[in-house]
């Protein structure tokens, strides 16, 4: 069975940092484009970063780009997102994903593997 799984999210304050990782089971991320995606009370989910499934570059929001940074672990069953100078409105729920239909140069729009979600609060 294909899942992901988050952790890491919680409670921190302003100018801080937390590293979210999301786990995979019954795959690798080999040929696959992940990313991690956020969703705030009343706002649309937007995608804040990819990692590509053919040359695996990396795209980031604008809004985090210099503060968070997309990885994953050499064996590839493991993804991260490291989150620094954290600020209140980073606050929501990041979601993992993964897809590996379109094997592409460029981070995909949709994704086929979701986790649950993991909350993220930053008090000001």
């Amino acid at each position: 069975e294909v899942q992901l799984v988050e952790s890491g999210g919680g409670l921190v304050q302003a100018g801080g940092s937390l590293k979210l990782s999301c786990a995979a089971s019954g795959f690798t991320f080999d040929d696959y484009a992940i990313a991690w995606f956020r969703q705030a009370p009343g706002k649309e989910r937007e995608r804040v970063a990819c990692i590509s499934s053919r040359d695996r570059s990396t795209d980031y929001a604008h809004s985090v780009k210099g503060r968070f940074t997309i990885s994953s672990d050499n064996a590839k069953t493991t993804m991260y997102l490291r989150m620094n100078s954290l600020k209140p409105e980073d606050t929501a729920v990041y979601y993992c994903a993964a897809d590996a239909r379109y094997r592409s140069r460029w981070c995909p729009l949709s994704y086929e593997y979701w986790g649950q979600g993991t909350q993220v609060t930053v008090s000001s």
